[in-house]
């Protein structure tokens, strides 16, 4: 491809290894810059970034990765802590550098957290600038594939979108936190999300039997499902698709319980489309008899679990701490679950812990959130020593 930098709807789209490097004087000099990508799990078996959104205070630049072959120096902007990097829900997008460059991030402001912070109705990039900038999004091509090329016009403006604005949405949101005295909260929060790693999924041989619904089957049911899966695997692999393009969940348990032996009971299901039955019909009728005629001692079986006897004293400890925590969330006011989700509750209700400070032993409990609530807590929890 030609080095090529395209301007227009005021951003800079870059094409060529060659237009990436001239931004290295203007972004490389900015103090801050908001950050966003664009994947196509939606849309590919085979997931990456396709798309990477850059935007100063002054600029907006559209990255294409496929055209653009060392993305190097992006890495080192995101990693100097003197430049600060915005983005708006930033945990997928740092895993997702990380996944496919390696890159982590310092020195970050997550305007998603800072609404929950805030308490904002509405934690959507769209339903802050419609609310603080006065910008209203197009969601048209929100389930865009921004895997193919040429990209339309109207999705560069969309993606140019996602960053041009957060720089002062960012200004907005701060000004905000600091008068409501939570701008330490939003700290300690933004540190946290420096940790973020990209992640592997469990081993795919077990997938199937996460499922949602697959618990429901039994037997060569399950057998069945696991054909199936491996066939729905192999095929979205070989067409780069992503794998409920090619048949859904809901379907591929419906026929794992009926098990159809042939294209009629397959059609009588009603779960498929007739191009589906067309295109698809004999592979999976072939995926069912694998399944159906699988040796029984290769059937899944799913670990029985038992139950241990309820602990009564520990629920009512749990009880009250949740009593507890909601009576402080009206309070500020701030939602119950950003204040102190759940599992935190389940984590000092499970420790014995006698002092606030002692409550840093649980795990994923914040500092903030030891301060806002932490003497409140014990309080509750010791009430029914």
């Amino acid at each position: 491809m030609n080095d090529r930098t395209t301007t227009g709807g005021g951003f800079i789209h870059v094409e060529s290894q060659a237009a990436f490097d001239a931004l290295r004087a203007p972004v490389g000099s900015a103090p801050l810059i908001a950050v966003d990508t664009e994947a196509a799990s939606f849309h590919r078996y085979r997931d990456r970034i396709y798309l990477v959104q850059l935007s100063t205070r002054s600029l907006t630049a559209i990255v294409d990765p496929l055209a653009v072959s060392d993305l190097t120096v992006l890495g080192h902007w995101l990693a100097d802590r003197s430049k600060e990097k915005v983005f708006h829900d930033a945990d997928y997008d740092l895993r997702i550098l990380h996944r496919d460059y390696g890159h982590t991030a310092t020195n970050l402001f997550d305007t998603r957290i800072a609404a929950q912070l805030l308490d904002e109705p509405g934690i959507g990039l769209a339903a802050l600038l419609l609310k603080y900038v006065g910008v209203t999004l197009d969601k048209k091509y929100q389930r865009a594939d921004w895997s193919l090329r040429p990209l339309e016009p109207g999705m560069l403006e969309y993606a140019a979108a996602d960053t041009r604005y957060l720089p002062v949405l960012r200004d907005i949101l701060k000004e905000r936190l600091v008068a409501a005295q939570r701008w330490p909260w939003a700290e300690e929060e933004f540190r946290l999300l420096e940790e973020v790693r990209w992640t592997s999924p469990g081993p795919p041989e077990e997938a199937y039997l996460r499922l949602k619904g697959a618990r429901t089957l039994k037997g060569h049911q399950l057998a069945v499902l696991r054909e199936l899966f491996a066939w729905r695997e192999a095929t979205a692999s070989q067409l780069d698709r992503a794998p409920f393009r090619v048949l859904m969940n809901e379907p591929m348990l419906a026929i794992a319980a009926a098990m159809p032996r042939d294209e009629t009971a397959l059609r009588d299901l009603k779960v498929l489309s007739s191009e589906q039955l067309r295109r698809r019909g004999a592979d999976l009728l072939d995926a069912v008899s694998r399944g159906v005629g699988a040796p029984s001692e290769s059937i899944p079986v799913f670990p029985r679990t038992r139950r241990p006897p309820p602990d009564l004293a520990y629920e009512a400890r749990l009880e009250r701490l949740k009593v507890a925590r909601n009576r402080v969330a009206a309070r500020l006011p701030l939602a119950p679950g950003v204040l102190c989700p759940n599992g935190i509750l389940e984590g000092i209700a499970r420790a014995a812990v006698g002092r606030v400070e002692d409550l840093r032993q649980v795990e994923g409990m914040r500092e903030w959130q030891r301060q806002v609530l932490g003497a409140e807590l014990l309080a509750a929890s010791a009430s029914g020593a």
